[in-house]
């Protein structure tokens, strides 16, 4: 009898033949992971900004750089004085780009010294190289009097400083402009600020008044009148308190509430200053099973 058909034989696979199997199945896992952590949306369609030109995600912008580099010139270029008229361009030139002029308008003229500064928003252009920082300021010009100056009242100005990110730092890009600083209302939606709890309000009345009292003091004695574990730190001997005038507490929870204690401080002399402020109380119970309401936070 003739023998049948040869089956059919398995050739074996090569070692690069395997390898390279391997290689592109592991690549395609690869690409499976990222697309499911990044998201497969961000690679087709990546965010742009569209609000007014500000880039919407600006966490690659150095704004708190962009702030330190805005305040520092914001003060430069709001101090001059013809007595000494090279200070003003040697102060200007440590943050403002190179081949600009540091002069930045000045005509040489006049004495005007910058104290304190502020800055505020940064808006990012779309692109993320530039942007805009707000800042204020406080300035005190002075007027000349025979061979002397004589310095006049205090004011707040507001500038918009111009900067752009450079591959090495950010750097103010141009001189500011002056921006009206004009005050605003209140918004409509404003909280409400809750229900009285005259009961509560009128049994904590002389705990409050010990609080604030500590609270201008020290901080031990603050620690000694607050709730346990709170980290409160007091004035530290700024000010004294002269009079609790208001005091009102909230309705909420049975273990902490809202409250508003309106007080006089006593400073130098007769001087006296009235401030607000807003402060968490929490229900402690001591080992007595006596509670208490204590102060557990200001603001």
């Amino acid at each position: 009898m003739e023998p049948g058909p040869t089956p059919w034989a398995t050739e074996p696979e090569s070692s690069f033949s395997t390898w390279a199997r391997r290689f592109f199945r592991g690549l395609v896992v690869a690409v499976l992971l990222l697309a499911a952590i990044s998201g497969v949306r961000s690679w087709i369609r990546p965010t742009t900004g569209t609000n007014g030109g500000v880039v919407a995600n600006q966490s690659g912008f150095p704004a708190d750089e962009a702030r330190a580099v805005a305040t520092r010139y914001a003060v430069s270029y709001l101090n001059w004085d013809e007595g000494n008229p090279d200070a003003r361009p040697a102060q200007i030139s440590l943050d403002l780009a190179a081949g600009l002029d540091a002069r930045a308008g000045w005509n040489g003229r006049g004495k005007q010294t910058a104290n304190a500064a502020y800055p505020g928003e940064v808006k990012v252009d779309s692109g993320g190289v530039t942007a805009v920082v707000d800042v204020r300021v406080q300035v005190r010009p002075f007027t000349k009097q025979g061979r002397g100056w004589s310095g006049g009242p205090y004011s707040w100005q507001r500038v918009a400083v111009p900067v752009a990110r450079t591959s090495s730092r950010v750097v103010a890009s141009g001189p500011p402009t002056y921006v009206a600083d004009e005050r605003a209302a209140l918004p409509d939606n404003m909280p409400d600020a809750g229900v009285p709890d005259d009961d509560l309000t009128a049994a904590t009345l002389k705990d409050a008044e010990a609080f604030f009292s500590a609270y201008a003091e020290s901080d031990a004695k603050v620690e000694a009148v607050a709730a346990p574990g709170a980290a409160i730190r007091s004035l530290n001997g700024a000010v004294k308190l002269g009079e609790l005038k208001d005091w009102q507490v909230f309705t909420g929870n049975d273990d902490e509430r809202r409250a508003t204690g309106a007080v006089t401080w006593k400073g130098t002399g007769d001087t006296t200053l009235d401030q607000t402020y807003t402060l968490t109380l929490r229900r402690t119970v001591a080992a007595d099973g006596a509670q208490r309401w204590q102060v557990a936070a200001v603001g």
